[in-house]
């Protein structure tokens, strides 16, 4: 990707809604240097009930997050959030010289939409079928892709936008952040315990509505026989009928993932913008290999003794 810059005109930064402080990879704050530049908040459908009081705030916020860049936020299924993109893109991105072609390179954290942005520029800008690949995992684009026209110019200076790969930042700055991006499918499932995923959801859902898991369960905190229900109730059972507690996490994860558990910010956009404002830092991070380490280290422990 940094080999490409000096040939990229305008880059597209994707992050996701339900997590706008903590999808910021500060990486790309370094390569991306002075290249002009948008911000594109995906999913903004799971993020908040459409056109409610707390989404109005919660974009009011995150907006001055990023004062020096024009930000959008998109829903995957609203044609008005992408038309607002490409009038933009139509006005503001141009190449060196008016006549020439302009190459927009599309960037963000793994799975935060970056594709399906794309496909829907393509298919809104010049009425064309998807040309990249999408799906709910991260790693699904895996090189940087051709470029993909998204704007005709009558005068032969359309706009391209190339799909890179998601970059993950090599630190994240603390546990929790790292929590949210799992839990936003950023990373890999495999990488945190669904049941560790599931029981930090549980803490958000019922600090918003408790009554979103009522079909299977009383208010709780405890994740355990929550889960318990959610697998004997849903059919999620190994052998013998013992409720798969695992797999239930891992549906109960994505029931949020799709909205069917609430829509809402895991972010403090409050405590951040406080953070943002007093200049402060967390210097201490945890890696992927770290998390993964530590997840088999967690397993081969056995079970003290009560």
């Amino acid at each position: 990707m940094q080999n490409m810059l000096s040939s990229i005109d305008y880059v597209v930064e994707c992050r996701d809604y339900r997590v706008p402080v903590t999808s910021i990879n500060p990486m790309f704050e370094e390569a991306l240097g002075k290249t002009r530049r948008l911000v594109v908040y995906t999913k903004r459908d799971l993020g908040a009930e459409p056109r409610s009081s707390a989404q109005q705030t919660a974009e009011k916020t995150i907006k001055k997050f990023d004062s020096s860049s024009a930000v959008f936020f998109v829903s995957s299924s609203s044609r008005a959030d992408v038309s607002s993109i490409l009038a933009h893109l139509r006005n503001d991105a141009e190449g060196p010289d008016k006549l020439v072609g302009c190459r927009v390179m599309v960037v963000g954290m793994p799975n935060v939409g970056k594709s399906t942005l794309i496909n829907n520029l393509r298919n809104q800008g010049v009425r064309k079928a998807k040309a990249v690949q999408t799906g709910g995992q991260p790693g699904i684009t895996r090189k940087i892709g051709t470029p993909v026209k998204i704007i005709e110019r009558d005068n032969g200076a359309h706009v391209y936008v190339l799909d890179t790969p998601g970059v993950f930042m090599p630190y994240v700055p603390d546990a929790e952040k790292m929590l949210k991006l799992a839990l936003c499918g950023c990373v890999k499932d495999s990488v945190i315990s669904p049941v560790t995923l599931a029981d930090y959801l549980l803490y958000h859902i019922n600090l918003h509505n408790p009554g979103q898991y009522q079909r299977w369960s009383q208010p709780t905190n405890e994740i355990s026989p929550l889960l318990d229900s959610f697998a004997r109730q849903t059919g999620l059972l190994a052998k013998g009928g013992i409720p798969n507690i695992d797999l239930a996490a891992l549906h109960f994860i994505q029931k949020w993932r799709s909205g069917e558990l609430g829509r809402f910010i895991l972010d403090d956009l409050q405590a951040e913008q406080r953070r943002i404002e007093d200049g402060i830092e967390n210097d201490v991070g945890i890696s992927i290999s770290q998390a993964l380490k530590a997840e088999r280290m967690s397993r081969k422990q056995p079970a003290s003794d009560s």
